[in-house]
């Protein structure tokens, strides 16, 4: 950690050109003694990607900003403060801790917080990151946090984790036994350390393959912003055994949250509308808990098909997702397509044969417009053209 960063003339120069091509700013003449303009570079790059996600961090004079990818990879400041609402807790670990954005967050509502974080240059980064946001209840550690919980006689209230998903080559994993730590593997020793555990997983994990990895499973939720997912977060709770809660979470959205028992599925039998008057099309965080049957018993909707995961009604209800009036239905034919050719509309397809470029391309539809075509199947098995507008 180059130190002189920090100073008032570098700090000014790094927010002035937060805009200004990097490799122009590179491959110029040294512009500070003692910091080279790779340096620089690195603190710009950061600190652009941070402006957003890490509000708090970027306005935040004396700041050190690390390499952009772990701006990249950390929890946003948004998410972060979701996580800190979940659990109460007076003295939480965080054993993963990287940027420290959800133990800065956590250390909000805890009375102290145990960072840990294994590489020591992020360490000693964050260690002056949280001096400067005045975080004086969180205990920074340069040390394997699951190693040194499991060794010490210290217990807390709760333990967060959230693995590395990639491996010693920097590809992705997926199955929570290949993340660093192996949670599984190590939980049952965990319980010993803490009643409750918060795991954050990639939003690519399958929950059910997740329920059967973990043990003390609570609750489960899908956690988007503005229809993006974003992470899976896991409430374990040391010898619970009931069926777990499944939650879509939309942030930024004017939706309430959707909850139901991850068994519920099984026990609905969801017949197949025909196709009404609206149109409903369940966000991202909806869809990821695979409760296709339970959305149309909650919110009394048709089921377009078994395997199409959209929604229809006569009468406009609000719903966590997009909402369309459906102005036609077309049978998907060479003649009926014709009326889209060289026009604008925005298209989408669910239990369908082609892909969407594959559609755009075949009936030279541009993208764009207040028209949206829903290319899908119906209870009939038929390929058909849903032309809709967006309430």
């Amino acid at each position: 950690m180059n130190k002189l960063i920090l100073n008032t003339g570098i700090q000014e120069f790094i927010k002035i050109n937060i805009d200004t091509d990097i490799m122009s700013v590179l491959l110029s003449k040294p512009f500070f003694e003692g910091v080279s303009n790779k340096e620089l570079v690195e603190q710009i790059e950061a600190a652009k990607k941070a402006k957003n996600k890490l509000p708090t961090w970027y306005h935040t004079k004396g700041i050190f900003f690390p390499k952009k990818l772990h701006i990249e990879q950390t929890s946003s400041e948004l998410t972060a403060a979701y996580k800190s609402n979940l659990i109460q807790a007076n003295r939480i670990a965080d054993l993963s801790g990287g940027l420290g954005v959800d133990t800065f967050y956590f250390a909000k509502k805890a009375k102290s917080v145990d960072h840990f974080e294994i590489n020591p240059e992020l360490a000693d980064i964050v260690k002056h990151n949280f001096s400067v946001l005045n975080a004086t209840n969180i205990y920074s550690h340069n040390a394997d946090g699951i190693g040194t919980v499991l060794n010490s006689n210290q217990l807390y209230d709760m333990i967060y984790i959230d693995p590395d998903r990639r491996d010693h080559q920097k590809n992705r994993v997926f199955f929570l036994s290949d993340c660093k730590p192996d949670v599984p593997t190590h939980l049952e020793n965990l319980f010993e350390k803490a009643p409750v555990i918060l795991l954050k997983t990639a939003p690519l994990l399958d929950i059910s393959q997740g329920i059967k990895d973990l043990s003390g499973v609570k609750e489960i939720i899908a956690l988007a912003v503005k229809n993006e997912l974003k992470e899976l977060l896991w409430i374990l709770e040391k010898d619970y055994n009931q069926t777990p809660v499944v939650k879509a979470v939309n942030l930024e959205s004017n939706h309430s949250d959707f909850s139901s028992l991850i068994d519920a599925e099984e026990n609905i039998n969801t017949i197949s509308s025909s196709i009404k008057s609206y149109l409903y099309e369940p966000n991202v965080a909806l869809l990821k808990t695979g409760m296709f049957k339970t959305i149309a018993n909650h919110f009394k909707l048709g089921k377009l098909h078994s395997n199409t995961h959209l929604y229809t009604s006569d009468k406009l209800i609000d719903f966590p997702g997009r909402v369309f009036k459906i102005n036609e239905v077309l049978h998907y034919n060479k003649k009926n397509l014709k009326l889209f050719e060289n026009t604008k509309a925005n298209v989408s397809c669910r239990n369908f044969k082609l892909t969407v470029e594959q559609l755009k391309k075949k009936h030279r539809i541009k993208d764009g417009g207040a028209q949206y075509l829903f290319f899908t199947t119906d209870l009939n098995n038929q390929a058909v053209v849903l032309v809709c507008k967006k309430t």
